[in-house]
């Protein structure tokens, strides 16, 4: 679908509105200036029409149809004409996910053909930007290109910012101590390691594109240049510092949860060493229970008789058993009273001289 399609002439534009193709092809190849022809996700008679009004290369005509992961500038020698692949990136808030889209430039000194799929880094505000500085517009079509990469490195800040604040929330979670979902950071280094490869293949070619290499650039549009060259650099940085901190958080949640594995395995250990202990116990008893007299003395008897002993060892007033038993009244109370030994009885008190003659001892003479 067409979007917009205008001439430019002296830095103005010429008309108001769209025009067709067949106009648009005329222009191009009748008139002074340049054409751009915008483009949204064009099916194959959409793309066909075009090829065959502009003279537009087979292969790049099918590049086009294909997506691509990594961006690239290369050259066709009919007609002088470029045509660049470019990665557009989104990030969506409701989802937490980046959406990647593609613009596919077809660029010559006398037109610009924009082929944007998907719906990230719309280039309608790049063309209104442009319109309102007629002295880049002289420049030519390689003031376009210039407008159409500003706009795509402009719109990669929201989705640095975006990734950046998952990767803290998961840099708490997972330094708190608590494990994070190992999935959500594999999900989280993916778009990281598709937006390093939206990102830094480009650097090349827009150093190139500084420099003049592809089409002639002014010093004055090459300042524009290195002005998107610098913000990219820096969006690359960032992206490689959030890979290596997403490996990092991914080391240090592997180690969490082995953490947790290791607690996990010791309480395991403690309960199978006590049903080993009691799977030996019954064991034994299995294999010498074999009638209901087995049953009663081995299993039944050997509980009376613990009691039993128990019982003794308190009643026959063992010193230790006689001071645990009044240290502690919850066994008191369950030990027969007359089991317990009786306090001493205080001494008697010292006899008065004053006591009666009867009650003194006689004495010797």
């Amino acid at each position: 679908m067409i979007v917009d399609c205008a001439h430019y002439l002296e830095g103005v534009r010429q008309h108001e509105g769209p025009m067709d193709l067949a106009r648009a092809a005329e222009i191009v190849r009748e008139d002074d200036g340049f054409v751009w022809l915008g483009i949204v996700d064009p099916d194959a008679d959409e793309l066909a029409e075009m090829q065959a009004r502009f003279g537009l290369h087979d292969l790049a005509v099918e590049d086009v149809q294909s997506f691509h992961l990594r961006p690239k500038i290369e050259k066709y020698d009919e007609g002088g004409v470029y045509f660049a692949v470019l990665r557009t990136a989104r990030y969506v808030h409701e989802r937490a996910d980046v959406e990647f889209g593609e613009v596919s430039v077809f660029m010559s000194d006398r037109f610009v053909i924009t082929v944007r799929q998907g719906v990230a880094s719309d280039l309608h505000p790049a063309r209104l930007r442009l319109e309102r500085r007629p002295e880049l517009l002289r420049e030519g079509t390689a003031s376009v290109l210039w407008a159409i990469l500003d706009q795509i490195v402009d719109d990669y800040s929201p989705v640095l910012e975006g990734l950046e604040r998952d990767v803290e929330e998961l840099e708490q979670t997972v330094f708190s101590g608590a494990a994070a979902a190992t999935e959500r950071i594999y999900f989280l280094r993916r778009e990281a390691t598709d937006f390093y490869r939206a990102v830094h293949p480009l650097l090349g070619p827009l150093e190139a594109l500084e420099r003049g290499a592809y089409l002639p650039v002014s010093p004055q549009l090459g300042q524009f240049y290195r002005d998107v060259n610098d913000h990219l650099k820096l969006v690359n940085e960032e992206v490689v510092a959030q890979r290596d901190l997403l490996a990092i958080v991914l080391q240090a949640n592997m180690a969490v949860i082995s953490v947790e594995q290791n607690e996990i395995s010791v309480r395991q250990n403690e309960t199978a060493k006590r049903l080993t202990l009691i799977a030996t116990i019954f064991g034994w008893l299995a294999d010498h229970i074999d009638t209901l007299g087995a049953f009663l003395l081995f299993g039944v008897g050997s509980f009376v008789g613990a009691g039993i002993i128990l019982l003794l060892w308190f009643r026959t007033g063992h010193p230790a058993g006689t001071e645990r038993l009044h240290e502690s009244p919850r066994l008191r109370a369950l030990i027969p009273t007359d089991a317990a030994t009786p306090p001493p009885s205080p001494p008697d008190p010292p006899e008065s001289a004053d006591a009666p003659a009867e009650r003194r001892a006689p004495t010797r003479t």
